[in-house]
């Protein structure tokens, strides 16, 4: 696994399946080391691991709960006394609490927003210190097309991920002086866990021009761009869609 990101060193929150492991294994083929970070079960972190050494790669499963400062701590410290760099963070970790407002529990609204959106900001400070210091980094935030649109029954979601794209412009612009760059993708109705629970799949599907489904390779394609590309070196703050053609700004 040879490529632009040789010799550089990634983390990919929520990285075990969907959208983050197609993102992990996107930018091991490019050649860089990968963090395969998880909540909970390390099994299927274990899993994608593997995958990318049987590839030639080498990465490793990192445990952490992004909702909590101490963990992101020290998923940060474990991955700077190992490879002693971090080049690239994608902050993909999410979870969904899907209701109506009404009927949505404060619970419901805390536990989306802290791991979303606090998760991201957790582990954006943690890695900017070091990416500051190398004069050199690229943050690639998952938002989500319901932060640009809305969603009835997610407005503990929307929320969140709108959230996410002004503090990824804000990060922008903090952190452009030093050479490190920060965008947002925010993916449409892809094929994923998350989306299989949906039961109105022709209805959503008539809202999308392209007419069907994403695959996490499609936005793991953007996420590899911004990450390894040199042509994405002038490009910070910006929100990209990977959703079929459903939102149009």
């Amino acid at each position: 696994m040879a490529g632009a990101l040789d010799g550089k060193v990634a983390i990919v929150t929520g990285s075990s399946r969907g959208i983050g492991k197609a993102a992990a294994m996107a930018l091991a083929e490019q050649g860089a080391k990968v963090v395969v970070n998880y909540a909970r079960s390390s099994e299927a972190a274990d899993a994608v691991v593997a995958d990318i050494g049987g590839a030639g790669g080498e990465a490793i499963a990192l445990q952490a709960d992004v909702s909590k400062a101490d963990q992101v701590d020290a998923m940060v410290k474990a991955t700077m006394d190992k490879f002693g760099r971090i080049d690239v963070l994608v902050n993909n970790a999410g979870i969904t609490r899907d209701t109506l407002l009404l009927r949505m529990k404060p619970d419901a609204w805390q536990a989306v927003i802290d791991l979303n959106l606090t998760g991201v900001f957790l582990c954006t400070r943690a890695v900017s210190k070091i990416m500051l210091k190398q004069r050199s980094g690229r943050i690639i935030n998952i938002s989500s097309v319901a932060g640009l649109m809305g969603n009835p029954g997610q407005a503990n979601y929307s929320a969140a991920k709108a959230g996410v794209i002004g503090f990824t412009k804000t990060i922008a612009k903090e952190l452009a002086p030093r050479g490190v760059t920060a965008n947002a993708v925010a993916p449409g109705f892809i094929a994923t866990d998350m989306t299989e629970e949906l039961k109105n799949t022709e209805e959503i599907l008539k809202f999308i021009p392209l007419g069907r489904y994403g695959q996490p390779e499609e936005v793991a394609g953007l996420i590899r761009f911004l990450a390894a590309d040199p042509a994405a070196a002038y490009i910070t703050g910006q929100v990209m869609n990977v959703d079929g053609g459903m939102v149009m700004h």
